[in-house]
């Protein structure tokens, strides 16, 4: 499958902002309400937010196959050596092949050229895509972060963190 890795445009918005609020949505099912799904949906990734974001940086790569975006994530520094993956969601349709890989490997050797020497993530509690995903790339568990949403929920995150060296796990 031929796919490229490229920073996001504004052309992309569309796609961002579907491909996130289904992934979203299927990480907290079951988890929290849909009126809190709906809510932080319509927050995060309306079209606005989301062009908005891409402008300011917030999606820092889309992965492109056949013209269509099928994936995206975002990242950043978030103090001196430590890189944080914000968010990675990928279309159904083209999980399991490889492509979170590529985003994530490219996400990973930009945050390492900005002096990273950790990386960190936060993936929801029970999400068997995450998880297992993350572990396999080195990332290991480090504590768990109990969140309340403005509906009264708890929203509850494992925090992961791997060390990281061209683009590599150190701790696998």
């Amino acid at each position: 499958m031929n796919i490229i890795i490229a920073k996001p445009k504004e052309e992309h918005a569309e796609a961002i902002a579907d491909i996130c609020s289904t992934g979203w949505k299927q990480t907290v099912d079951g988890k929290l309400s849909e009126e809190y799904q709906t809510k932080n949906s319509a927050f995060w990734y309306n079209l606005e937010r989301v062009k908005n974001d891409i402008k300011q940086g917030s999606y820092s790569y889309v992965a492109i196959h056949h013209a269509k975006v099928i994936g995206v994530i975002g990242g950043d520094i978030t103090k001196p050596h430590t890189g944080e993956v914000f968010m990675l969601y990928m279309d159904e349709n083209y999980r399991y092949k490889g492509v979170g890989r590529q985003l994530l490997d490219a996400l990973t050797k930009k945050q390492i050229e900005e002096g990273a020497t950790e990386q960190w993530v936060s993936v929801q509690e029970d999400n068997d895509r995450g998880i297992p995903f993350y572990e396999a790339r080195g990332f290991i568990y480090r504590k768990k972060k109990i969140t309340m949403t403005e509906t009264g929920e708890e929203q509850v995150s494992f925090r992961y963190v791997r060390k990281v060296e061209g683009g590599e796990s150190l701790w696998k």
